[in-house]
């Protein structure tokens, strides 16, 4: 296997609020490799959106970046660079694609002017007649006519925004995209021909592709590997096909089951109990208070990360077998 073009190593970001301390990512460990589509999937406030603002630098006060190595082709930290240096890397290694297109653009500027501002920023020095090329390339490249370029962003549809947003994102051609929540408030058939125009760019780059979200079936149609996240926490990783066909943690299980499904006539399933309060976390794991599967130790005991099978990741007592030996025929009685 090649190696990761992004890796993060016990990244923790905290946010120092009235209340205490609110941990929205903690200890996540991820590897992305080139030319790969990785999901970060989970409700809001697990964390999704928080990781991927870490890996650009972009956490804003009370938030702070506590500790971790984010690497950047095997050997750049991206936390110790100066601001300067990771200035560059914006946009022309690490790029964006917002979530909401429509308050991402500035309403004021033309789109040629938010391009050329982005180019020019990022060090691209040729003529202007060159720029206008390229802006026409670009938007040609995500589906849009040459005289977008002289709109204003209230001239667009929402999806002609985010095909714009896209068009800016790849215009340095990056080695790795973040794709935050990149089809919320569109509706059906335009988030198909988004994630469609997403996935063609993707592959004409090999580029790798971060895509953050709550939307598992978009999920199953677009990434290769999925990491499921709760409370700040990566709790399961793994292939898409694993993750859909033999969720392990608990709260995957949950989450596949809550799926609606039109093959079969069953109860509409939903997570117990109430939504995670990172202001007050219980003890021990995360999830116990909502689990099915709890035992008297989750509720004391911080689990760690599992690799059950290469590549497959759990951060569940359940698969400790150190810490719960007793557990592990009640695991594999189950599996058989």
């Amino acid at each position: 296997m090649s190696s990761p073009v992004l890796e993060l190593q016990d990244v923790r970001v905290y946010f120092n609020i009235r209340r205490g301390v609110v941990k929205a990512a903690d200890g996540i460990d991820l590897q992305l490799f080139p030319g790969e589509r990785f999901g970060l999937v989970g409700e809001s406030g697990s964390g999704k959106t928080t990781t991927a603002l870490a890996i650009l630098r972009m956490i804003k006060p009370p938030g702070k970046i506590e500790g971790g190595r984010i690497i950047l082709d095997g050997d750049t930290d991206l936390l110790t660079l100066s601001d300067e240096e990771m200035r560059q890397i914006r946009l022309r290694r690490i790029a964006m694609i917002p979530q909401g297109a429509m308050n991402s653009l500035n309403p004021v500027m033309r789109i040629k002017d938010q391009m050329i501002l982005a180019m020019r920023t990022h060090g691209i020095h040729v003529t202007n007649a060159q720029l206008m090329q390229r802006i026409e390339e670009l938007l040609d490249s995500v589906g849009l006519q040459p005289n977008v370029a002289h709109l204003y962003p209230h001239e667009l549809s929402g999806g002609m925004k985010q095909r714009v947003c896209i068009a800016i994102a790849i215009s340095m051609h990056p080695q790795v995209i973040l794709a935050d929540e990149p089809t919320s408030a569109l509706d059906v058939v335009v988030q198909r021909r988004i994630m469609q125009t997403l996935r063609t760019l993707q592959e004409r780059l090999g580029a790798a592709v971060i895509l953050v979200g709550h939307d598992m079936g978009l999920m199953a149609q677009f990434v290769d590997r999925l990491g499921v996240m709760y409370g700040g926490k990566l709790v399961e990783v793994g292939t898409v096909e694993e993750i859909f066909t033999d969720p392990k943690h608990p709260y995957t299980q949950l989450l596949i089951s809550s799926i609606p499904s039109l093959d079969r006539k069953r109860n509409f399933q939903t997570i117990p109990g109430m939504p995670l309060s990172l202001h007050e976390p219980p003890p021990g794991c995360l999830f116990h208070p909502r689990c099915p599967q709890a035992m008297p130790q989750c509720s004391t005991v911080v689990p760690r990360t599992i690799e059950v099978t290469p590549g497959r990741d759990v951060l569940c007592l359940l698969y400790d077998e150190e810490r719960t030996p007793q557990m592990k025929e009640k695991v594999d009685g189950a599996a058989s």
